[in-house]
């Protein structure tokens, strides 16, 4: 029986919170005294393969291949080494994420709810679940976009029809969460081969290619706004709480040196994830730089270049597909609309249960968060059309950026406190290095909303009084945005997640067990 066992100091500057868990006998494992065959080592990774592709989805998504097609318009291969920088910080980022599920048994969502003060937690919930929404736009809006290319049916129609599939797909979980990594799978390569196709046949220059990769370049002021949106697109932070949590779909060993192994197996299976997404990115950013950059482009494909968007891109497969391109077009954007949408899903079921703890059932919160998700996209259709969702991408990039903070600090000092990782901590150049990127993100989407917000203020039509008002009530919120994120970064950790136990050799600390009942198609770990 597990035993527990709760401390708290009489000053309360160091509480501590811990739980001493025997492991239970489907995860309680004694080398000497049940002694297995030992498996080889490519049956143990396979087991640990799914968490990462389905990460990489957000990597995919309309938003993102908005993003890719603007930047291939307006700069051609320029800024390709902005997405290759990207990518390496996203598997920096999402390597520590997996690490701290695998390492404490429990994901972001439950460790923040446990560390952090009642105001503070709510706080980080309410800016988590509008993550989730502004994650979900795009890929809501540019699902209705291929509905309505395929069948004509209104945006408005197709955001409902989006969110009624995404609901039935996730029925899939009924079957085993490899099901559903298999359908999500199926669905990126569909999307890949419909651009890798036309790769191949706009036949890049590779010269350009690996220029823009490797040199970094930034020609103009717009080409430094292309970059902070297609660096805003590809760190979403609703991403961080999902892979850390779908990690916990596997029965992972408890000892010290198997989670080990089981760190550096999903490290290896977001890498190739995160290398296939990359590539996807580089292939529509150079279709769309070659073709927006061609000497024989149409006055009409012209003036699509210059405001190119996923609704009115279908032409650059024309030249390999003829009269099919919009429908295979159309077929790739739903592929990735509907497959981001669901981990869009996947993320707010574990972060409304991680930082309230409902004892729901899972299609309750499934529709719960679906239902909120898609209420922005489906109002600015109704109203504003077509165009309207267009901006509403971009107003959800913004948002996105604004979020990033709330997830990724408490992230980063969580994987690299002692308290709560134990031997699994962070060494110090991923310290280092991770600290410094992940502020160097915050700075410039931080530097990004104050200019443009600054910007906006000085040329807009609007009376000086309005304009003097809107500063007064804005300029003291930016100052208490960045007032939250300074308390996150120097505040103390407290809760102590990771215990040492004496009782079993094998196990040299364990966080709280995290036995979910609504998990209920754990995947079994090959031991040694």
């Amino acid at each position: 029986m597990a035993s527990q066992q709760q401390q708290q100091s009489l000053g309360g500057s160091n509480r501590i919170v811990a739980v001493n868990v025997t492991p239970p006998n489907n995860l309680h494992h004694d080398a000497s005294s049940n002694p297995q065959k030992q498996e080889p080592g490519w049956r143990k990774f396979m087991a640990y393969v799914g968490p990462g592709f389905l990460v990489s989805l957000a990597y995919l998504d309309p938003g993102n291949l908005e993003t890719d097609l603007q930047a291939g318009a307006n700069h051609k291969y320029e800024l390709l080494w902005v997405v290759l920088l990207g990518l390496i910080f996203a598997l920096i980022i999402q390597s520590l994420a997996a690490n701290l599920g695998v390492s404490t048994g429990k994901h972001l969502a439950e460790i923040c709810k446990a560390e952090y003060p009642l105001p503070v937690k709510y706080c980080l919930w309410v800016f988590a679940e509008f993550a989730v929404i502004a994650a979900d736009i795009p890929e809501v809006i540019g699902t209705a976009f291929a509905l309505n290319i395929l069948f004509k049916i209104p945006v408005w129609a197709g955001v409902l029809i989006t969110g009624c599939s995404t609901l039935l797909l996730l029925c899939l979980q009924r079957f085993g969460i490899r099901k559903l990594e298999l359908l999500i799978s199926m669905l990126v390569f569909v999307m890949a081969a419909c651009f890798f196709g036309e790769l191949s046949y706009v036949k890049p220059s590779a010269s350009g290619v690996l220029n823009g990769m490797f040199v970094p370049k930034l020609s103009d002021h717009g080409a430094t706004g292309d970059a902070i949106a297609l660096l805003g697109a590809l760190v979403m932070p609703h991403n961080l709480f999902l892979h850390s949590a779908l990690v916990l779909t596997r029965k992972v060993p408890t000892s010290v040196p198997e989670i080990n192994v089981a760190c550096k197996y999903l490290l290896i299976e977001s890498g190739f994830a995160l290398f296939v997404a990359f590539l996807i990115n580089v292939a529509v950013i150079s279709v769309s730089g070659t073709i927006c950059a061609s000497d024989n482009l149409s006055a009409e494909n012209a003036d699509h270049c210059t405001n190119l968007t996923i609704d009115n891109a279908t032409f650059l497969l024309k030249n390999v597909l003829g009269r099919s391109s919009s429908t295979i077009y159309a077929i790739a954007l739903l592929a990735s609309g509907q497959s981001s949408a669901i981990t869009g899903t996947y993320a707010g079921q574990f972060i409304m249960q991680g930082f309230l703890d409902l004892k729901v059932k899972k299609w309750i919160r499934n529709l719960v968060t679906r239902c909120i998700a898609i209420a922005p996209s489906l109002i600015v259709s109704i109203i504003g059309g077509s165009s309207g969702a267009s901006r509403l991408i971009v107003i959800a990039s913004m948002i996105l950026s604004f979020e990033l903070p709330f997830a990724l600090i408490p992230l980063l000092k969580f994987s690299s406190s002692n308290i709560k990782m134990g031997p699994h901590k962070n060494s110090r150049i991923i310290i280092i290095i991770s600290w410094i990127l992940g502020f160097g993100i915050i700075s410039i989407n931080v530097y990004y909303l104050s200019t443009a917000f600054v910007g906006w203020l000085i040329h807009s039509n609007l009376p000086k009084v309005a304009n003097v008002f809107i500063g007064i009530i804005v300029f003291p919120l930016m100052a208490v945005y960045i007032g939250s994120i300074i308390y996150l970064t120097v505040r103390k950790d407290t809760v102590r997640t990771f215990i040492e136990t004496k009782d079993d050799p094998r196990i040299d600390g364990q966080l709280e067990l995290s036995l979910d009942p609504y998990r209920e198609d754990l995947i079994d770990i090959p031991l040694p």
